[in-house]
């Protein structure tokens, strides 16, 4: 079967710090068994002060390219939709947080379930870099500068699979691989696929988008054939003062981005009930998630295994 070319576009809003280690962890020098000419980057800048370069972008590679919101909002909806209209890829792979490093084999396997399964949807669980949710975090110090630190203490450009070692999963995952998820940060559907859901709904206005990835990812689960999850897999936030993911507990615009849904859907939102197949392998790095995955499972699992 033909390779499915993947066109992955980043969105990104005042990450300057953030987004050249985003860019590293998608460039052929990171990403693993996946050739350069198999896929493209295209970084949305929805509106950055000061913007980002096209230079800064193409330093990762011959395939990365810059795009601009023409009228960027506080969502990212519009540029994304934008993007994934003018790609080159057969396959379009939403990362609507420019905050979120990768693992080495997203790509590879992302392909590899392309051409293994018809038109499925592709996900990823994820994580945030430090020892707590980063909502958590912040009121005990954990900052950029304690960030930094923290990813000195590992040699993750090297062996991308050692973030597992320094984070924790995030409240939409955080039941780990084998029981449904709220969102994906790194989810990627055929071409034909993301039309036909009509993009990313531009009518969330809410800042960062609200829940429209949520949204999206339910979208997505609920219309398609097969769930591929990636196994062994992941994004790591960055902490960068996300709208949501940075705001202490007492602020978090959860409330307000659920009553945007509702008004929206008509109900209020809830997981994907999909049942996944998934492709990949652990590396050991992973296997404390891999076990607590297992133990989360089996904790709601009937007695009788029905």
């Amino acid at each position: 079967m033909a390779r499915s070319r993947l066109s992955v576009i980043v969105a990104c809003h005042n990450m300057r710090r953030e987004l050249p280690r985003t860019l590293y962890t998608l460039s052929p020098a990171y990403q693993r068994g996946i050739a350069p000419d198999e896929y493209d980057v295209v970084v949305v800048d929805n509106g950055s002060t000061p913007p980002v370069s096209s230079a800064d972008v193409s330093a990762f590679g011959p395939n990365f390219h810059l795009t601009r919101s023409p009228l960027p909002t506080p969502s990212p909806a519009s540029g994304i939709n934008a993007a994934a209209r003018a790609a080159a890829g057969d396959v379009i792979v939403v990362c609507i947080d420019g905050a979120r490093m990768l693992t080495p084999g997203i790509l590879r396997l992302t392909a590899a379930a392309f051409r293994a399964f018809d038109d499925p949807v592709v996900a990823t669980l994820s994580w945030h870099l430090g020892p707590k949710l980063q909502n958590q975090s912040l009121l005990e110090g954990y900052d950029q500068r304690v960030e930094d630190a923290l990813l000195d203490s590992v040699d993750w450009r090297r062996d991308g699979y050692e973030l597992f070692r320094i984070s924790t999963l995030a409240a939409s995952s955080g039941d780990g691989w084998f029981l449904p998820a709220a969102e994906s940060n790194c989810l990627a559907l055929s071409r034909s696929a993301f039309a036909g859901l009509g993009g990313l709904d531009e009518r969330f206005r809410s800042a960062g988008g609200g829940l429209v990835a949520l949204d999206f990812y339910r979208r997505a689960c609920e219309s398609r054939g097969e769930l591929v999850l990636l196994l062994g897999e992941g994004t790591f936030h960055q902490f960068h003062g996300g709208v949501a993911t940075n705001a202490p507990p007492d602020r978090h615009p959860f409330s307000d981005f659920h009553r945007e849904y509702v008004a929206l859907r008509g109900k209020p939102f809830a997981a994907p009930r999909a049942t996944a197949i998934y492709l990949g392998t652990v590396p050991p790095q992973a296997m404390p998630f891999l076990k607590a995955s297992a133990e989360a499972a089996l904790a709601i699992a009937p007695a009788d295994g029905s």
